[in-house]
């Protein structure tokens, strides 16, 4: 199996802080390899100095096979916000391809001769083909409105577009920073089963377990600066994690043992010494850091009470809501009860935030009503994040809410405890908010939703950027909390173990009501879908005896596949003559610029439309 990437000794500190000293790894062809660490190990810095954006402290080497391909996704991506979307990917492409480059600089120019010329250019070397490669890539990541302007894209629409551009590099070694984060459930299963069927090497880092647990082969984790590798997925890692860490504390308390005796002989013999008596000495102190490793390793420690809640929580009767046309909310009504645990699952757009913004107050109905308890107190965790005064310090901004908040047991906890406890240690208590890691600033906003003591939890995607251990805490947090929960998250593994039922968000403002976990539900839904397919085939006319195939190994056409596969070649045919008419027009050179411009677009229709059909011809043939 062939080397894909060689990296040796590479090291990465910010001042005095080393995230990771002197690693090295072999990566070969067809892994599928996860990074896990807590946030502000060094990960995505890891990530950045394999895709080469970053470099390593006092040298070290990367090295990939010569001339493999390798795609970057990065956490956050650049782009020009008044390109439209197919713009973008084509400005992408078009770095790949010359052609297509020229092709697109001609129609800007307006220049009849240029484009002429570049249309030729792009026949004669099949780049119509990379073109229809991008609407069908665009199209599976359900990206419909390719005009639409970058800038105007959600997080998640964004973030598929990135995909979209990853995917059609076609590389060997896809490097990949939280895939998963902003997508919905849909868009998280396709590029899961995508992955896992595509023969490509890979290295990413997400905190969505059940992803990792299907996709990779392999995990590393950076420990204490080091790096470990496991081979298995997620749920085989953290057996032999376990395992590794009872043999790394069988040897330390091993070591401590040696220790008090070598101690004990340290003080009991004159400090004269022979040469072998002062080689004992050097073993003893060499014994000495062996023994004083600690395995303790940090967490978020949630302590913090729940306010008493009343018997009314929040009342929805008949709630409606329109944004212009569009329908988010059709006469929606619910009682909310107290200790329900409520996820919210549905495609990207289609009006989560929205109904969050509606129980929580900060929108109003355009009809119906919504009433709150009087004892009702929400914590609200958004998706836009922590807000903070310009060049507020961590502690600045949990001081302006409380110098102390009520713990669990009845008690109070103060703001700098709380921090600790949050695992931000007293150096960090003057650092400016703004320059604080993705993860370190989710970390901080979730103390300042909980520090309040709210009765009703409302957390819009809360998994973004925290790292898997701390996501361990929360859920255990969750599970104990004696409130009422509203979850929106796409992360699967999170909505399994803390909610106990589903509002699932269709078109139109309807939503449903399903009682059970997530996995039930696409068990349900799987189930269901499965239903309907053999109720169309047992529904679908079958071509009449006499008028079947031979050859016993194919699978029979229908009547109405039959008809089908004539009128495509009907079709296909009819497609081809009117290709040619147009060519030919266009190389007569006579017609004007607006001509040519319709001409190019057609001809464009066209060869989608063949490929299309010629996909469809195939398949009926198989």
């Amino acid at each position: 199996m062939a080397s894909y990437l060689q990296v040796d000794n590479i090291s990465k500190s910010y001042g005095d802080r080393t995230l990771f000293s002197n690693i090295s790894f072999n990566i070969n062809e067809g892994d599928k390899i996860a990074l896990v660490a807590p946030n502000g190990t060094g990960k995505s810095s890891l990530l950045k100095i394999l895709a080469g954006i970053e470099h390593s402290d006092r040298g070290g080497e990367v090295k990939f096979m010569k001339d493999i391909r390798v795609a970057f996704l990065d956490q956050t991506m650049s782009f020009n916000p008044q390109h439209t979307v197919f713009e973008h990917v084509y400005h992408t492409m078009g770095g790949l391809s010359p052609e297509i480059g020229e092709y697109e600089a001609a129609l800007s120019s307006g220049d009849s001769k240029r484009i002429e010329r570049a249309i030729a250019t792009m026949d004669a070397s099949g780049s119509w083909s990379i073109e229809q490669n991008i609407r069908q890539v665009l199209s599976s990541l359900k990206i419909e409105r390719t005009q639409q302007l970058m800038g105007k894209l959600s997080g998640g629409e964004a973030k598929r577009v990135a995909l979209a551009c990853m995917m059609l590099q076609n590389a060997e070694f896809l490097i990949m920073d939280e895939p998963t984060n902003h997508l919905d459930i849909d868009i998280i299963e396709y590029l899961e089963a995508y992955l896992q069927r595509s023969r490509c090497t890979l290295l990413m880092v997400t905190h969505d377990r059940y992803f990792l647990d299907r996709v990779c082969n392999t995990i590393m984790e950076i420990d204490r600066g080091k790096l470990y590798t496991y081979r298995g997925n997620y749920t085989e890692y953290l057996a032999k994690r376990e395992e590794r860490y009872e043999n790394m504390q069988a040897e330390i308390d091993k070591s401590r043992n040696l220790l008090r005796r070598e101690l004990e002989w340290i003080r009991s013999t004159p400090q004269a010494r022979t040469g072998k008596a002062r080689y004992r000495i050097n073993a003893f102190y060499d014994l000495k850091d062996r023994a004083s490793v600690s395995l303790r390793t940090d967490s978020v420690e949630i302590d913090v009470a729940t306010s008493r809640l009343g018997r009314k929580i929040i009342d929805c009767e008949d709630v409606c809501l329109k944004f212009g046309e569009r329908t988010m909310l059709d006469g929606f009504s619910y009682k909310f009860t107290r200790g329900e645990r409520i996820g919210i699952v549905g495609r990207n757009g289609v009006g989560k935030t929205t109904f969050l913004n509606l129980i929580s107050g900060g929108l109003e109905p355009d009809s119906g009503s919504i009433e709150r308890g009087e004892t009702l107190r929400i914590g609200y965790y958004s998706q836009r994040g922590i807000s903070f005064k310009s060049g507020q310090t961590v502690l600045e901004c949990v001081q302006d809410i409380a110098e102390v908040a009520k713990s669990s047991d009845g008690g109070t906890i103060s703001a700098t405890a709380l921090l600790n406890r949050f695992l931000f240690p007293h150096e960090t208590f003057n650092k400016r908010i703004d320059i604080l890691s993705g993860g370190e600033q989710r970390r901080l906003y979730l103390l300042t939703v909980l520090m309040r003591n709210p009765n009703m939890l409302i957390l819009d995607e809360p998994t973004n950027d925290l790292d898997i251990m701390t996501l361990n805490v929360l859920e255990e947090y969750l599970h104990e909390f004696k409130g009422s929960l509203i979850i929106v998250s796409h992360d699967r593994y999170f909505l399994d173990k803390t909610v106990d039922h589903l509002f699932v968000f269709e078109s139109e403002g309807r939503i449903k009501d399903f009682v059970g976990q997530y996995s039930e539900y696409r068990e349900f839904m799987k189930e269901r879908e499965e239903a309907e397919r053999s109720q169309q085939r047992a529904t679908t006319p079958q071509k009449p005896q006499q008028q079947r195939s031979h050859d016993r190994s194919k699978r029979k056409l229908s009547f109405k596949e039959q008809r089908e596969l004539e009128s495509i070649e009907r079709e296909l045919s009819e497609l081809g003559e009117e290709r040619s008419a147009l060519e030919a027009e266009l190389n007569a050179g006579d017609a004007d610029y607006s001509r040519l411009t319709d001409i190019s677009k057609r001809i464009e229709e066209i060869i989608a439309l063949i490929d299309e059909k010629e996909m469809r011809w195939l398949e009926l043939n198989e």
